[in-house]
């Protein structure tokens, strides 16, 4: 009887050590979940208004003057007579709030985030799940989504299809067009190539984004004779030559590569066609029509908006440089994205219909693609700038400016790092007792960075020179070059109509939207 009684005993004993032990895993690993202390030795920064944040009153406050301005907000019903689209190249939420601390702190907002209205965009090509650039393009441009890899062409033409990309019946037009055929003034700035996909949606029909040279068609396949490429369009197609202004880099896909040398480096372009398609577009324009090409800052500066006729400035051969790397190398010969936005906005206010101008941070998705956050981050605060002095150029009362992005990235803003941490610094420590970075990637360069292959561990990043603007963050798995990510991305809206961008749409919605609030296009008009 007494080993009967102490089997039970025993019997309770255990499962009552057993239920505890699971409690305490439970516990455990909620602590896990939800950590309540940094696990590293990071100090504490104060914020600016740190003895404020810590009285109910503050917050308070600060939320009644916030509904107090939503609620003065009205419907500005006015015609568009200027719209002004910003878009950030894979500037996806994560970057925006990144740059945001970066710039000012967790609590100051980048300029277009003062904008009323906010919406959200649904970014996948007509075949892709994650988009590109030049589906993208098409869709927020044109109106229409596209396939991969694709410009200014409809769906039933597939990526590298020679044949199909000729077919006019599958082209779309761009607002840029719309605005022009509205009779008002259209342009383009961009800090990549000016052949590049984004800038190229407003002008080009291609059935590959590679397409900027002759080179690269023949390299594809295709009759360079009957299949045009995008620097050719830029010159000779319907819509390129009439638009007021373009600005960014680009000039290797407009010069011979055995034949020409560019301006600054005297080294050859990449065309095999012997054409100097600088000299045809200088050309190209009616008889006494005053074309301006300009490739350094100072030529830029000195253009006269009511003496030219059409500019057009490539300051790189390839993409303009990174702001940092302008900074760090003393390249003043180059504008900033904010000098070629002033230097295009006075050029296209002297058409009293108004105009339509296209600016792109490219530079964002550079730096992400190659893992370097400094260089993606900086970019979006001088794409920040440049939307600050758009906004402050022209009222809100007749000028429409929408800012968004054409697809995310896979980079991630994660970790618990203290408050007025550098968002380039650590976080903390991982279960490794190696610190890990507030910014990682899902793939990408990094990789080889961080991990050491052959012991099948993590680097001390204590160990790696992290000052430089070129350094490359931590990715999860290795790639050549990180990859876009398919979330939704945001749209900002200020003036006429700009209350119609809230909720969520696919992206081919904004230029309809954008040519509603101007009178523009062959869709819905406000004016009608």
């Amino acid at each position: 009887m007494r080993l009967v009684v102490l089997s039970v005993c025993v019997a309770v004993m255990v499962l009552e050590l057993t239920v505890a032990a699971s409690l305490n895993d439970e516990y455990d690993s909620e602590k896990r979940y939800h950590p309540t202390l940094p696990d590293d030795d990071l100090p504490l920064k104060a914020s600016r208004n740190a003895e404020e944040e810590q009285t109910i009153a503050y917050w308070r406050n600060q939320a009644k003057a916030t509904v107090e301005k939503h609620l003065k907000r009205t419907e500005n019903t006015n015609i568009a007579k200027n719209v002004i689209m910003f878009l950030g190249d894979g500037m996806s939420i994560s970057t925006i709030a990144l740059a945001r601390i970066h710039a000012g702190g967790e609590e100051t907002p980048l300029s277009f985030e003062e904008f009323p209205f906010v919406g959200m965009s649904k970014t996948y090509c007509v075949d892709y799940q994650v988009p590109d650039s030049a589906c993208t393009a098409t869709a927020y441009l044109t109106g229409v989504k596209a396939n991969l890899d694709t410009i200014g062409v409809n769906a039933h033409v597939q990526v590298g299809d020679c044949e199909a990309g000729r077919n006019r019946s599958t082209h779309t037009s761009s607002i840029g067009q719309w605005a022009i055929d509205a009779g008002k003034d259209a342009g383009i700035v961009t800090t990549a190539r000016v052949t590049h996909a984004s800038p190229a949606g407003m002008y080009a029909h291609t059935a590959f984004r590679d397409w900027e040279d002759d080179t690269y068609v023949k390299e594809d396949g295709c009759d360079p004779e009957l299949v045009d490429d995008i620097a050719e369009q830029l010159v000779y197609g319907e819509t390129a030559p009439k638009l007021r202004v373009i600005l960014g880099g680009g000039r290797r896909e407009f010069l011979d590569r055995d034949i020409h040398q560019d301006y600054e480096t005297g080294k050859g372009g990449y065309r095999s066609d012997g054409r100097h398609l600088i000299n045809e577009w200088l050309k190209n324009g009616p008889v006494g029509e005053n074309r301006t090409f300009v490739w350094k800052r100072s030529d830029l500066m000195a253009v006269d908006p009511h003496r030219t006729d059409r500019l057009l400035g490539m300051f790189e051969p390839g993409h303009c440089a990174y702001n940092l790397d302008k900074i760090n190398d003393g390249l003043d010969e180059e504008p900033t994205l904010s000098e070629m936005v002033d230097k295009a906005t006075d050029m296209l206010s002297t058409n009293p219909n108004g105009f339509f101008l296209f600016v792109e941070g490219g530079r964002i998705d550079h730096g992400h693609h190659d893992n370097r956050a400094k260089y993606a981050i900086d970019e979006t605060v001088e794409f920040a700038k440049a939307i600050e002095l758009a906004r402050k150029k022209f009222s809100e009362e007749d000028t429409l400016i929408v800012v968004t992005s054409d697809h995310s990235h896979s980079v991630s803003f994660a970790g618990y790092p203290n408050r007025g941490n550098d968002v380039f610094g650590t976080a903390g420590n991982g279960r490794d007792g190696v610190p890990y970075m507030t910014i990682s990637y899902a793939n990408g360069p990094g990789y080889k960075t961080h991990v050491d292959v052959d012991a099948g561990v993590r680097i001390d990043v204590r160990q790696i020179n992290r000052a430089k603007a070129n350094f490359r963050f931590p990715a999860m798995l290795p790639k050549d070059s990180e990859t876009h990510g398919g979330e939704d991305v945001a749209v900002y809206a200020s003036g006429p109509w700009s209350h119609l961008f809230t909720g969520t749409y696919e992206q081919n919605l904004i230029p309809h939207m954008m040519a509603y609030a101007s009178c523009i296009g062959n869709g819905l008009k406000a004016c009608s």
